[in-house]
């Protein structure tokens, strides 16, 4: 889920909560419909069953969707990139780098940087996004909807303040990839004693 949510402190530009809460009535529901067809029939109602069943299950869900809300929830502020735990100011950003090529045998030189978070690597069914930091450490931020993601931080890092140093406006923009710019031209050769070049 993305969208622009105003809150006390920043806008919030792109955010996934992990997991959700109506996940906890799919058991109860479950076994709710298995009584409604045992009654229906005129089967004998296994209530005790049923019910704890469906609160097992609850229970059960319950403590997956506290944990996927803590862990691998996302949230892209105005501010700060979040993943799970762990909280990143833009101002720490340099750039968003490019994209895996999915043609390509070879892996991006970011897909084994240290993924945000506090787990051990990029959570299942997200992908991961190569960021380089300011001070020139390579991280990966991740999402399921990845290109949101991407196309979220890249314009909230283009709205940045340009920092007096490089006079860009943000780290998003900018291609990092592409050939240096030409260096300063070599003198010119002077000529010779004799008046020919050397």
């Amino acid at each position: 889920m993305s969208g622009a949510v105003t809150s006390e402190s920043a806008t919030i530009l792109f955010a996934e909560p992990g997991g959700r809460w109506r996940a906890v009535a799919y058991g109860p529901a479950l076994c709710l419909l298995i009584l409604i067809l045992e009654l229906a029939t005129g089967s004998t109602p296994h209530w005790f069953a049923l019910l704890f069943c469906g609160a097992l299950i609850a229970a059960f869900v319950a403590l997956q969707v506290v944990a996927a809300r803590r862990h691998i929830s996302v949230e892209l502020t105005t501010d700060a990139l979040r993943n799970g735990t762990e909280t990143l100011s833009l101002d720490a950003i340099d750039a968003v780098l490019g994209e895996s090529d999915e043609q390509n045998w070879d892996d991006e030189p970011w897909d084994s940087a240290r993924a945000l978070g506090e787990l051990s690597g990029i959570p299942r069914r997200r992908t991961g996004i190569g960021l380089r930091r300011t001070d020139g450490d390579v991280v990966q931020t991740w999402a399921r909807d990845h290109r949101g993601l991407r196309a979220a931080l890249t314009a909230a890092l283009d709205k940045r303040t340009p920092r007096p140093s490089d006079g860009h406006a943000g780290g998003g923009a900018r291609n990092h990839g592409g050939p240096r710019e030409a260096a300063d031209p070599p003198p010119q050769q002077r000529p010779g004693e004799n008046g020919a070049d050397r």
